[in-house]
């Protein structure tokens, strides 16, 4: 196999790229060498050297702690889970959330063979346990890994013995998108907005 030959079939794992998008990948950025291939290589060599998972939340970034957790003016009180680093990055871009964020590393997934062990759930467990904490957010994915997941968190949470009082624990919404027309929704989707429905 030829370096050009390898290049592709590395990049044909990443998400999103089969076998012939990551070989026109490789050949535009071989023909941008300068523009494009070089910068590239910089920029995953600065990744590789710097970037680092946060040893408090989870997230990635160049300091440990990461600017999340460093910063000050954000609600100390409000803890927001998410299975992985990408949940924790949309919920930062829509810019609502001010709390502090824990990723779990995924989700319970009995066909996969992940259990509590191979999440971050211990380490969130302490976090809640240190104080300081009034309100856990489950923002997980609304399948049944997700579901499963945030039933398993919420029965831990609830059996912690905290010292610095009640613990609310709330879980995103589930229903109708915004724009969404009832005819194209699934039917678990369906279900859920009506069991999420809110008074007017």
């Amino acid at each position: 196999m030829n370096d050009i030959e390898k290049l592709i079939q590395i990049m044909g794992r990443l998400p999103g790229l089969g076998p012939r998008s990551a070989r026109r990948a490789v050949l535009h950025l071989m023909k941008k060498r300068d523009s494009l291939l070089q910068p590239l290589i910089a920029a995953l060599d600065d990744v590789h050297r710097n970037v680092r998972s946060c040893g408090i939340c989870g997230n990635l970034d160049a300091a440990d702690p990461c600017a999340i957790c460093r910063d000050s003016a954000r609600d100390a009180g409000a803890l927001c889970v998410v299975a992985d680093v990408a949940d924790l990055w949309a919920l930062e871009r829509i810019g609502i959330f001010k709390g502090r964020y824990h990723v779990l590393g995924g989700v319970l997934s009995a066909l996969d063979g992940v259990g509590p062990e191979q999440l971050a759930i211990a380490p969130l467990l302490r976090r809640i346990e240190a104080g300081g904490i009034s309100e856990v957010i489950l923002a997980l994915g609304a399948t049944v890994d997700g579901q499963t997941t945030a039933h398993y968190l919420a029965d831990r949470l609830q059996g912690l013995d905290l010292a610095g009082g009640r613990l609310t624990i709330s879980r995103l919404a589930h229903g109708v998108p915004v724009g969404g027309e009832l005819d194209y929704l699934d039917d678990g989707t369906l279900i859920q907005a009506l069991k999420a429905r809110q008074k007017l």
